[in-house]
């Protein structure tokens, strides 16, 4: 019984690692159309968004510790992970020429890709996963698929 108990325990720990970046991406977003800091946005989401209870129904509880660790790697790595992004996508697209929130998501993912222990494919998975959460009828899951893919490649080259 106990190893039953171990993996629920494990696996609400990756749903609680799947909720943050979900929520490191809308962070990031808010940042970005807010021009609020990375302390402000933070703050804001560790004491109203985890674990809340709206009317349209519950907010998954995240892992603040992964949550904290996305956004500011993303905050820190920005340049580099931009650069990185920038080569990812086609010439006629640079990076500020994007959706915002698809932005936000390579961002995300880049801060986990550049500066975290996550494995590559481990990374793109969930981002692809966080994309079809904000475009569920789109083909934008695909090109995140792609793009990350690039990213992964460049960033862990041992990794594939």
């Amino acid at each position: 019984m106990t190893s039953v108990k171990g993996q629920d325990r494990g696996q609400q720990k990756r749903q609680m690692k799947s909720a943050s970046r979900l929520y490191a991406v809308q962070a990031l977003f808010q940042m970005e159309v807010s021009g609020q800091t990375v302390e402000a946005v933070t703050r804001e989401f560790e004491t109203h968004r985890f674990g809340a209870v709206y009317e349209e129904g519950e907010f998954a509880e995240g892992n603040v510790d992964h949550f904290r660790a996305v956004v500011g790697a993303a905050v820190n790595w920005q340049a580099k992970i931009d650069q990185l992004t920038d080569r990812a996508l086609v010439a006629a697209w640079p990076i500020d020429r994007i959706d915002p929130v698809l932005r936000a998501l390579f961002r995300a993912a880049g801060a986990e890709l550049v500066d975290m222990a996550t494995p590559p494919k481990v990374a793109i998975t969930e981002y692809v996963d966080v994309a079809k959460a904000f475009f569920p009828d789109g083909k934008e899951p695909k090109f995140v698929n792609a793009v990350l893919d690039h990213m992964a490649r460049e960033a862990k080259p041992e990794a594939f």
